[in-house]
C-alpha cells in the first residue's frame, strides 16, 4: 500500500480557500499564521463585528490580560514604545473581511478577520514586517503565544457570539438595519 493512498483527498471544491487583505500590504511577512474556528449558527457574519469583538479587551480571557500586561512592562527595555488603546483598530472592511493594521519602529502587523459564510468559517490571519533587532527580539516570545493567544480570543467570541444573533441589538442602534 503507498503512502499516497493514506492521505485523506479533498477535492479542489471541498478545500477551503481564502486570499486576505493582509498579504496585500504585506506581501513577503517574516511571520504569518491563520486560526480558524466553525461559525457558530446563530452568529452574525459581519467581519466589524467579529473583528470588534475578538480584539476588545473587555472580552479577552485573564491569563491573555496578564500577558498584554506583561508585553506593556518588557517593551521599554527593548526602546519599544507601550501599545495604545487604539492598537486594534480596525482600518478597513471589504466584502467578507475586516483589516486591522498597526506600523511601529520595530514591526508591522495586520490582522484580517474573514467570514465565509458559505463554508460556515471564521478565520484570523496575521502578516507581521520585522524591523531590526528590536523586531526580531521582542517577537520571540510573541511568536510562541500569539497562536495559543488568538485561538483562545477567538473561541471565546465564537462562543459569545453563538448564544445570541451575534450583537444584533448593537448593530441595529449603529446602523439602523440588522445584518443578513
Amino acid at each position: 500500500m503507498s503512502d499516497e493512498s493514506l492521505e485523506p483527498r479533498l477535492s479542489r471544491v471541498d478545500a477551503p480557500r481564502f486570499s486576505s487583505a493582509v498579504f496585500v500590504d504585506i506581501p513577503r511577512p517574516a511571520w504569518a499564521d491563520v486560526v480558524v474556528v466553525p461559525l457558530p449558527p446563530r452568529a452574525t457574519r459581519d467581519p466589524e463585528v467579529w473583528a470588534r469583538e475578538v480584539f476588545s479587551m473587555r472580552h479577552v480571557p485573564l491569563w491573555v490580560k496578564g500577558l498584554f500586561a506583561l508585553r506593556q512592562g518588557f517593551v521599554g527595555l527593548i526602546g519599544v514604545d507601550p501599545a495604545g488603546h487604539d492598537l486594534f483598530a480596525i482600518r478597513s472592511v471589504n466584502g467578507e473581511e475586516a483589516l486591522l493594521a498597526a506600523d511601529d519602529r520595530h514591526l508591522d502587523f495586520r490582522v484580517g478577520v474573514g467570514v465565509d459564510a458559505d463554508l460556515n468559517l471564521v478565520r484570523v490571519t496575521t502578516a507581521v514586517r520585522l524591523h531590526g533587532w528590536r523586531g526580531r527580539l521582542y517577537f520571540i516570545p510573541v511568536r510562541l503565544v500569539h497562536g495559543p493567544i488568538v485561538r483562545a480570543m477567538l473561541a471565546r467570541t465564537a462562543r459569545r457570539l453563538g448564544r445570541r444573533r451575534g450583537l444584533d441589538r448593537f448593530h441595529l442602534r449603529r446602523t439602523g438595519t440588522l445584518p443578513e
